[in-house]
């Protein structure tokens, strides 16, 4: 259930010094049945999640947090992934108190390598596709790291994020760290009411997802796990037909599936039966 939104800003003693981190993980699960098909599936996962998209994702993000990009840094890696992290800033920096080595955001071809900043914040994502010989699935997965400070937060991105990638599973941790004062003096240690991330989950996405949480509230620190409801089989199939597979073989293959699911939701090996 959402909570109502205090609509009272609380009068603080300078700075908001609150840190609220967001943590969001998420797997993509595919069937590849030949050591061609797991190729080419990491070949195209580089390319439609290479370090320009990735880069383009986290413009977005800052933009939805309602905060400034001062710096980007980005790469590809050989043979697989990539990594993008940005410095933003909670307002718009004038430039003579932007340092020079700055980009804000304006990436050249000549730079290989691009990192982003933030004054109070950054934004950082990294990508590992992942296969094995022995079972037939090829996994897919990317880490997305958002902090800041003040009064912006990141959860406000939390459903951009989820509608950006194929998402089977998904893990999210949000923190928030530290304290600010009110003009009183009296320490907060959360600006803002929250008891679940569901709260801030949309509810068309909750619908697709089994979903369970692991919460610390005495200590602010927010942990949910999400698991997507149905395989619809065409949707896991690389460079394979469901129509040219026996009933057998789409049995074996949705059993791998949910194997492979069940493991990385639970953190566990499921031994074979």
């Amino acid at each position: 259930m959402k909570l109502k939104e205090n609509k009272e800003k609380l009068k603080l003693y300078g700075f908001n010094n609150l840190t609220k981190s967001l943590s969001f993980n998420i797997y993509d699960i595919c069937y590849t049945k030949t050591e061609e098909d797991r190729k080419k599936y990491i070949e195209y996962i580089d390319e439609q999640y290479n370090s320009e998209r990735l880069t383009n994702i986290l413009k977005n993000v800052t933009e939805t947090i309602g905060a400034s990009v001062l710096n980007i840094a980005k790469q590809d890696y050989d043979p697989q992934g990539a990594s993008v992290t940005l410095l933003i800033s909670e307002e718009e920096v004038p430039l003579y108190v932007l340092d020079p080595s700055c980009n804000r955001g304006i990436l050249t071809p000549t730079r290989e390598n691009i990192v982003g900043h933030l004054d109070k914040s950054h934004v950082t994502v990294h990508t590992y596709p992942e296969s094995h010989p022995q079972n037939d699935i090829s996994t897919f997965r990317v880490d997305i790291d958002v902090s800041t400070c003040g009064t912006i937060s990141p959860l406000k991105a939390l459903n951009y994020l989820i509608d950006s990638f194929d998402s089977d599973i998904i893990t999210i941790d949000y923190r928030v760290r530290g304290f600010t004062r009110d003009v009183q003096g009296r320490k907060h240690f959360i600006d803002h009411d929250i008891n679940s991330i569901q709260n801030f989950i949309a509810k068309e996405t909750i619908e697709r997802y089994n979903l369970i949480d692991m919460n610390i509230y005495q200590s602010n620190i927010f942990h949910t796990k999400m698991r997507l409801r149905d395989i619809d089989l065409p949707n896991y199939l690389f460079e394979i037909r469901e129509e040219d597979l026996s009933k057998k073989e789409r049995e074996d293959i949705i059993k791998k599936l949910d194997r492979e699911m069940t493991e990385i939701f639970f953190g566990i090996n499921v031994p074979n039966v």
